[in-house]
């Protein structure tokens, strides 16, 4: 009647098979059925454990502490990343055997902004800078409040103190962390003009990083916002 009864060893299926009071229900994973129905008896509990994985998960059934049966599942997740990876080559060597035609033909540097010059259909290009800009994604920070460490725990800043308050600040005086500011300090010890991006704090003291330098303890009344943060950063 399709109802589930208490698991055989293989060796009283194969006699059961044997003797035709069974019959192959499904193959993987094995199960028999029986030609006549039995009385039910009550169940005895089986229990299922997972040790699940990026690859491969392990399944396992038990019952009264004896293991009567196990697995292991392993997933195409490689599988389709080695298929796309295999697509994009392809893609990219069909477009780099044309892109790579015109460059050579014309005998410019192998970059990608002169690739991207060279697509398709081009006569001979003429170079008027030799300066592309260089744009680097970067994101607009963190949603984490609290630091991690490496086993996912939260743990206290390097001074061993509770996360700031200035931590969860996003705008202050009108800057934000990231923003390009220009900075001219006009007294002080750090007296000088300074261009980079900016790292606000609660108490209107800033960190300007610079191409060369890290400095710290400017005042936001020298700084002057040169552009606004987009989650890229600009270099040349």
């Amino acid at each position: 009647n399709k109802q589930p009864l208490e698991p055989c060893s293989p060796t009283i299926a194969k006699k059961l098979l044997k003797a035709g009071k069974a019959a192959v229900f499904r193959q993987y994973p094995f199960t028999i059925i029986l030609k006549k129905a039995v009385d039910k008896r009550e169940l005895l509990p089986c229990q299922l454990k997972l040790d699940p994985g990026s690859v491969t998960t392990g399944i396992a059934i038990l019952q009264d502490n004896k293991l009567i049966w196990a697995a292991e599942l392993t997933y195409r997740g490689q599988q389709i990343k080695d298929d796309l990876e295999s697509r994009r080559s392809l893609r990219r060597g069909r477009r780099g055997r044309k892109t790579k035609f015109n460059r050579t033909q014309q005998k410019l540097a192998k970059t990608h902004w002169l690739d991207a010059a060279c697509v398709g259909d081009t006569p001979q290009i003429e170079i008027a800078t030799n300066q592309p800009l260089l744009i680097k994604c970067c994101g607009h920070g963190k949603r984490q409040t609290i630091q991690v460490d490496s086993y996912g725990f939260p743990r206290l800043n390097k001074a061993g103190n509770k996360v700031r308050k200035s931590a969860l600040i996003k705008q202050v005086k009108g800057f934000q962390t990231g923003d390009i500011v220009k900075a001219v300090v006009t007294k002080g010890k750090k007296i000088g003009s300074y261009l980079g991006k900016v790292a606000i704090r609660s108490s209107g003291s800033f960190n300007i990083k610079t191409v060369t330098q890290t400095v710290q303890g400017i005042s936001y009344k020298y700084c002057k916002q040169v552009h606004r943060k987009d989650g890229y950063v600009y270099g040349f």
